[in-house]
């Protein structure tokens, strides 16, 4: 066989990158390449022709392209500092590089060995991220910045991750950094078409309540929906949130680690009558939090741990129904979130009833129960009953936030997707001290931005 010129080039350059995985195993280059050229002077014995030579130069190349991606992706460090309150958090270069510094050391490697780094905030001028990493050093590594609203963190995870499986990185920095003001969030560029035109007509059609904030309306709304629907109670929502306070009390990085009551959360001051208190909202923070990934191989010649792998991970953004089929639940992400696990456990061959712990994307109280359903930790109608009954929690089927989630630990937009893993890998190599779920193998990740995106990450502790 006659591989093509960048087949070539590959094999040439990169004879021990993993290839494809063929009878059960990895293969690299070299052994790929040594295999179907057997196969080609076996064929040829056989008196194929040069035009047959072409066709199998092209399903080489086709197959290289579709499995290169299969190589396995390690969080061999993780980082992140407490989260506080806006104006009392440091500025955002110290933050970053105090999470970075951690997720190296973490790993055990300096910042001279990483070779691309996706940083990832909402709120900052053009290349923040740049200007973060020169605290940490100036290596001329590529530095590419991330923003995805809310997503942002678990973005730049993505594409870390991607860079890694792809072959064109073997170790990968993802931080994710926001330094915040307090209160609700705004629109920052009134002189252009916000992205979120489409989400405010909808709701404003389907629930009006054009005096709340567009965030609240839009997940406040969602939650609306599902009381609607199926008679889920105001006090469900505060059950949530009382069950966040409870594990973020464990937590020594949460922004707020009291222990609120149902009937505290029920006290607090209504946001939106009848839907929402204060205490279902989750507060403005400031923070960061690093992951390293890095392939398998860079980990073992590095000697660098690989406890923690990234099974599975997919994106996806809004579909046509999300405007279409006037479903609240749908403009708060329901629908990008039942895409991505499904692609999710697709691509790990489980289902839901595997996963042990779950870290997932509480902005609001309401926000979680959707998402029960929407991940399918419980069906469609039943989050109120998977509430009341336990299954959210130590003891149930599954142990949602155990950080304290987006309610108690805080959301620092652009940190909250890399905080989520930095838990998930605590929980998976089992060093979650008072947080700790038993024997936790699967840790799935949630994290949704409005606009929309919306990442769906699983972790198997090998």
């Amino acid at each position: 066989m006659y591989a093509t010129r960048s087949s070539h080039r590959a094999v040439r350059q990169y004879p021990e990158r993993i290839a494809a995985r063929l009878a059960g195993r990895a293969r690299c280059f070299r052994e790929f390449a040594n295999r179907v050229a057997q196969l080609a002077g076996a064929l040829q014995q056989l008196g194929m022709q040069e035009d047959d030579r072409v066709a199998m130069n092209f399903l080489f190349n086709r197959f290289i392209a579709e499995h290169t991606m299969s190589r396995d992706v390690y969080v061999a460090g993780i980082g992140m500092i407490p989260f506080t309150k806006p104006g009392a958090n440091e500025p955002y270069p110290q933050m970053a590089a105090r999470a970075t510094t951690a997720a190296l050391a973490d790993a055990g490697i300096g910042y001279a060995q990483v070779q691309q780094c996706y940083v990832g905030y909402v709120y900052g001028d053009s290349t923040a991220g740049q200007r973060a990493l020169y605290n940490v050093g100036m290596t001329g590594v590529p530095v590419i910045n991330v923003n995805n609203n809310c997503s942002t963190g678990s973005t730049a995870l993505y594409l870390a991750r991607q860079a890694v499986a792809s072959g064109a990185a073997e170790c990968v920095l993802a931080l994710g950094f926001e330094q915040m003001n307090p209160g609700a969030l705004g629109t920052i560029f009134k002189d252009r078409p916000s992205p979120f035109d489409h989400f405010d007509a909808i709701s404003e059609d389907l629930v009006g309540a054009s005096d709340v904030p567009p965030a609240l309306r839009y997940f406040g709304g969602a939650g609306l929906a599902h009381m609607r629907q199926y008679g889920t109670k105001l006090s469900t929502f505060a059950k949530i949130r009382a069950k966040a306070s409870r594990h973020a009390a464990n937590n020594p990085l949460a922004v707020f680690r009291n222990v609120v009551t149902e009937d505290e959360v029920l006290a607090s001051p209504m946001l939106w009558e009848g839907v929402m208190t204060r205490l279902m909202a989750c507060p403005p923070t400031s923070g960061a939090a690093a992951a390293i990934v890095c392939s398998e191989q860079f980990a073992q010649k590095h000697g660098l741990n690989r406890e923690v792998k990234i099974a599975a991970q997919a994106m996806t953004t809004d579909f046509a129904a999300t405007f279409e089929n006037r479903d609240m639940r749908l403009i708060a992400g329901a629908g990008m979130t039942q895409a991505a696990a499904r692609q999710v456990y697709e691509q790990a061959g489980i289902g839901p009833q595997d996963i042990d712990v779950v870290e997932l994307h509480d902005c609001f109280a309401h926000n979680e129960l959707l998402t029960y359903e929407a991940l399918g930790l419980c069906a469609e109608g039943e989050a109120e009953k998977f509430v009341v009954d336990g299954d959210n929690t130590y003891g149930g089927k599954f142990v949602t936030n155990p950080s304290g989630g987006l309610l108690s630990k805080g959301h620092p937009l652009g940190a909250t997707g890399i905080a989520q893993c930095v838990e998930l890998v605590q929980q998976l190599r089992g060093t979650a001290e008072a947080r700790q779920v038993p024997n936790a193998r699967l840790g799935l990740q949630h994290n949704v931005g409005l606009g929309g995106a919306c990442v769906v990450t699983l972790y198997e502790r090998v």
